[in-house]
């Protein structure tokens, strides 16, 4: 298996997304012996936020490309290629108010691309990333799998309905949450990572 990681907190190694999603491909790796993981820490390397050459370059043919528009496809390049190439997805997933962070914000503005992860045809968008598993490793303050708080949580659905779109729609879901809480906090990366099956 291929394994693709990605880190969207800023904290790094003290981010519970982070040691909740690394838990997850442990356990993957567990599973599938001699799997490969690549691991793109998009909050230590942040990708460049979209602006119009980025726009332009995505709506030119690429044999008509500048040299500019080829260099400013170069990060969008490569994530849609590790994206093509993974079978397993994981996504660390701190809640930053109610939302995800930035940075991961600013990978899936590189990775949603017309004609490449998704097209439109006669019945409407079909998504082009297929056949592949996700899980997601969501960190937060609050406690947002009661059912009474999950119209704050806006990080989850955002990224079920995206992902989906270019046709990632196997996603599997873990809490490390309640960080903010005590008696609650103590204990819950330890239920977290004892929720884990993969």
């Amino acid at each position: 298996m291929k394994i693709l990681h990605l880190i969207s907190s800023p904290k790094q190694e003290g981010s519970f997304s982070v040691q909740l999603g690394n838990d997850i491909v442990a356990k993957l790796q567990s599973k599938y012996p001699g799997s490969t993981v690549v691991t793109r820490n998009l909050g230590a390397t942040p990708f460049p936020h979209l602006e119009e050459v980025h726009f332009t370059s995505f709506f030119t043919p690429a044999e008509a490309r500048t040299d500019m528009q080829v260099n400013a496809l170069k990060h969008s390049d490569e994530a849609v290629a590790q994206l093509m190439e993974a079978d397993i997805i994981v996504i660390g997933v701190p809640v930053y108010n109610f939302a995800i962070h930035s940075s991961l914000k600013t990978w899936i503005d590189h990775v949603v691309r017309a004609g490449v992860t998704f097209k439109y045809g006669e019945n409407g968008p079909e998504g082009l990333v297929n056949g592949k598993k996700v899980y997601l490793a969501i960190s937060s303050g609050g406690v947002f799998s009661d059912d009474s708080r999950n119209g704050l949580d806006f990080s989850e659905p955002y990224l079920k309905a995206i992902l989906g779109f270019i046709g990632l729609k196997d996603i599997t879901t873990y809490r490390v949450e309640g960080l903010a809480i005590p008696g609650v906090k103590e204990r819950a990366l330890e239920r977290a990572v004892e929720a884990v099956a993969v």
